[in-house]
């Protein structure tokens, strides 16, 4: 099945999410929807657990991109107290934020000067940018030591996965869900787009059943 995907190229439309206000009752009804959805992917779970595989790596400090309502963050922060914790998003911090996490508000593309650390990662979050901006993402997250990325596996599977699921989601999700899938990755594709050397790095790549693509990587 994966072979013939690699034929589907990247379609990337805008999400509706991110044109909504926090407080609109849509955006709150998909961010929970989003919750339950990571729950059901397991991408944070598998990145918590991933992060012990690079000790060193995240004692220089862990940054999360697209760290929404900072659930992951504070999951890291917990597991990992003694590792400083940084989560990046456009949105201003939630409300309820533990003391030990730092939380940036701005544009990942401009935000050189904050994204610096051990460890990147992210769940559900690199499908939102172009070709052009992965490279400039990618010159930034090589500063890092390791990366973790959960991200949509662009491939028949996901969309018919996606279409059984819409019954249990808001219209928002339901919109983002399918958008989301044909902005994501095949396997074979992310380390290209971010520019990472085969020299230099180590990547793992492995691709979930419930839909996603699970991106490791790591320099010596």
């Amino acid at each position: 099945m994966e072979n013939d995907v690699l034929m589907m190229g990247r379609d990337i439309f805008p999400e509706l999410l991110d044109s909504l206000d926090p407080k609109d009752p849509e955006a709150i009804r998909s961010r929970g929807d989003l919750r339950r959805l990571d729950d059901f992917l397991g991408g944070s779970r598998w990145i918590v657990r991933s992060v012990r595989s690079h000790v060193e790596a995240a004692r220089a400090g862990i940054v999360e991109l697209g760290a929404g309502e900072g659930i992951l963050c504070e999951r890291l922060a917990r597991r990992f107290p003694g590792c400083s914790v940084t989560g990046l998003d456009r949105v201003p911090a939630p409300v309820v934020m533990s003391p030990c996490v730092r939380w940036v508000c701005g544009d990942f593309l401009g935000a050189q000067g904050v994204t610096r650390g051990g460890m990147a990662v992210g769940s559900l979050i690199l499908h939102h940018f172009s070709r052009e901006e992965l490279g400039v993402l990618g010159t930034m997250l090589r500063e890092f030591r390791a990366l973790l990325f959960s991200e949509p596996w662009r491939s028949r599977l996901p969309l018919a996965l996606s279409f059984f699921c819409r019954p249990f989601f808001g219209r928002v999700t339901k919109h983002d869900m399918t958008a989301s899938i044909r902005a994501g990755f095949c396997r074979g594709e992310l380390a290209g787009l971010l520019g990472l050397s085969a020299t230099e790095w180590h990547v793992k790549e492995s691709l979930c059943p419930q839909g996603t693509l699970r991106f490791h990587a790591w320099r010596d």
